[in-house]
């Protein structure tokens, strides 16, 4: 396993993150909320630990997280809550399927949120 894909202490729970597939962090990176440079200083959580992303991956392999109040997807408009979990569930579904690829960590972002710089 790759340097980069072992696990950091997760800022919430302090546990550690084992790898990048339940990572928040690199999934934040993979739907493009962050850029390469921040994957060394930004904080790291569990997906779980994170609830306010976790609750928008929608996927059969992935236990859904409920979130209560003002940050709920129930209280958000219904067209961007479809939207948010499109793009956070095929960021999730990117996410398990990385490690298995062997590719460069500029190739980790879905393909709309790789920079031209890294063609």
């Amino acid at each position: 396993m790759a340097k980069c894909d072992q696990g950091y202490l997760c800022e919430v729970c302090g546990k550690e993150v084992p790898n990048i597939t339940r990572s928040d962090l690199y999934l934040r990176f993979v739907i493009g909320e962050i850029d390469a440079r921040q994957l060394l200083s930004a904080p790291e959580r569990h997906l779980e630990c994170n609830p306010t992303l976790a609750q928008f991956i929608v996927a059969p392999k992935f236990t859904p997280v409920q979130v209560e109040g003002a940050f709920s997807k129930t209280e958000l408009d219904p067209s961007d809550v479809q939207a948010r979990e499109e793009l956070v569930t095929r960021g999730w579904k990117r996410l398990q399927e990385i490690r298995s690829l062997g590719i460069p960590i500029n190739e980790y972002p879905l393909e709309e949120f790789r920079s031209v710089k890294n063609s």
